[in-house]
């Protein structure tokens, strides 16, 4: 109740969208217009001209543009729209074989005895999952049952949700193939898909480390003393009972279901690495995934299809949040102020040191995740002005693409603003102000490393370019 209560404390995120478009709008009767001139690089990119900054003749908008942004920026970003009900609906027919509650079933009922060791097993798989497909609303159903099992073993109610969710929030934070954000992101840096892959898995070991050790101290504490956990009185509330015979039996289909998923993610990394797969091709691939694991698993084609439009819905709301988020970026550039205002914010960067420019795309990008919590949103929103000032302050695209990766992943299962997170605190029945009272640590923790690691891909000059 206190989680859901402070939920509608926090406007919707499309009704926040809506409110900066209508500034933005303002912002074209106040704001004089202005234009760069791009430049088309060897290889075909489009990047801007520093030195070509002019002022025009001024085009204010009104009402009727505020409304017509919408339907515009949904247009715009159809094809990363699609891509992600495609791609999120696929997990969803897997997801609903059984296959992953029964695999995860299997791993925490073969560690009665060996509790701790549950911590570092569970975290990384939930973060590979981050890791890889940005896995986030998938983890819900998870949640339930690692609190009853964490309970049962001796730890808190934080340590069962926080396994879950800080496991899959480290991997997202530190993700090396991500296609809804870094895949988004460089896609509109016009960076090679999936290009610095050696630096983000660096960076992946790194987030899930932190996490893993952070969640170890802390669930140890708790063993020691169960009267130190925040959520102890509300836990010695709880009637839920582990019966770890009850939990989906790991069949052999289920292995296979499991198997090809693992086999699409070999094949989605030889598919981008040697023939250049992008958007279509990799949409392609997860559907063809959810169809084998939706027959091998035995729900058939039409519990396929059935499954398939009930993932597909559950991330309207975030996949559509792209389009609302590009109406950001119509009405600055049909109001011919998105350059001004990147001609603005570039003089007060460009009088920095470069690294000191890296650093305030960072913390920029933390900023925006409060107001803009969808990866691939943010992405839609920020990368068109971070990449054409990257090139002028001297920060290579692909650290102003790290920057919006850990600036829009670290604090996803902290602000409030995170629908998922919100409602995997509903689900594990945490207060939020409980949870960031026992997680504050964690999340500075993370932000400083992601402030170093954006620091050293600055000083290296982390490429391509």
């Amino acid at each position: 109740m206190e989680a859901e209560q402070e939920k509608k404390k926090v406007p919707h995120v499309y009704v926040i969208l809506l409110a900066v478009i209508a500034v933005c709008v303002v912002l074209t009767h106040v704001v004089p217009a202005g234009q760069y001139e791009r430049i088309e690089m060897e290889d075909g990119r489009m990047v801007v001209d520093p030195d070509s900054f002019t002022y025009i003749d001024s085009n204010p908008l009104g009402i009727f543009d505020f409304l017509s942004a919408i339907p515009k920026g949904l247009m715009e970003t159809a094809e990363i729209i699609f891509f992600i009900f495609i791609v999120g609906g696929s997990f969803a027919v897997v997801q609903a074989t059984g296959a992953i509650d029964a695999g995860l079933g299997k791993v925490t009922k073969s560690m009665m005895g060996k509790e701790k060791l549950i911590i570092p097993i569970v975290m990384l798989v939930f973060s590979v999952g981050g890791g890889v497909f940005g896995l986030a609303e998938e983890t819900l159903p998870f949640i339930p049952i690692m609190i009853t099992l964490c309970i049962a073993l001796g730890f808190d109610s934080l340590v069962g949700a926080g396994i879950v969710l800080a496991g899959a929030g480290a991997g997202f934070a530190g993700a090396f193939m991500n296609p809804f954000t870094i895949g988004v992101a460089q896609n509109i840096a016009e960076l090679p898909l999936f290009s610095g892959m050696k630096f983000r898995i660096l960076s992946y070991i790194c987030f899930v480390i932190l996490a893993i050790v952070w969640m170890y101290f802390y669930a140890s504490k708790v063993k020691k003393n169960p009267e130190t956990s925040i959520m102890y009185e509300e836990d010695k509330k709880r009637e839920d009972v582990l019966d770890l015979n009850n939990l989906t039996e790991f069949t052999f289909r289920h292995k296979i279901v499991l198997l090809i998923v693992l086999f699409t993610m070999i094949i989605l990394i030889v598919g981008v690495s040697k023939f250049g797969w992008y958007i279509q091709e990799i949409a392609a691939l997860f559907l063809g995934m959810g169809i084998i694991a939706a027959l091998i698993g035995g729900l058939g084609l039409n519990r396929f299809a059935e499954e398939l439009i009930v993932g597909m819905g559950n991330l309207a709301g975030g996949a559509l949040v792209v389009g609302f988020a590009r109406g950001i970026l119509v009405i600055l550039t049909e109001g011919q102020i998105m350059d001004t205002i990147l001609y603005a914010v570039s003089n007060g960067v460009s009088n920095l040191p470069s690294v000191l420019g890296a650093m305030g795309m960072y913390v920029f990008q933390c900023l925006m995740n409060f107001i803009i919590p969808s990866g691939s949103g943010q992405a839609a929103a920020t990368m068109p002005i971070m990449a054409p000032l990257a090139d002028i302050v001297g920060v290579t695209r692909q650290t102003a693409t790290l920057a919006f990766q850990f600036g829009d992943g670290i604090s996803n299962i902290f602000f409030p603003t995170s629908g998922y997170f919100m409602a995997g605190l509903a689900l594990a029945k945490i207060p939020w102000e409980k949870w960031a009272k026992c997680f504050l640590p964690l999340i500075l923790l993370e932000y400083l490393l992601g402030a170093i690691l954006v620091t050293i891909a600055h000083v290296i000059q982390l490429g391509p370019f």
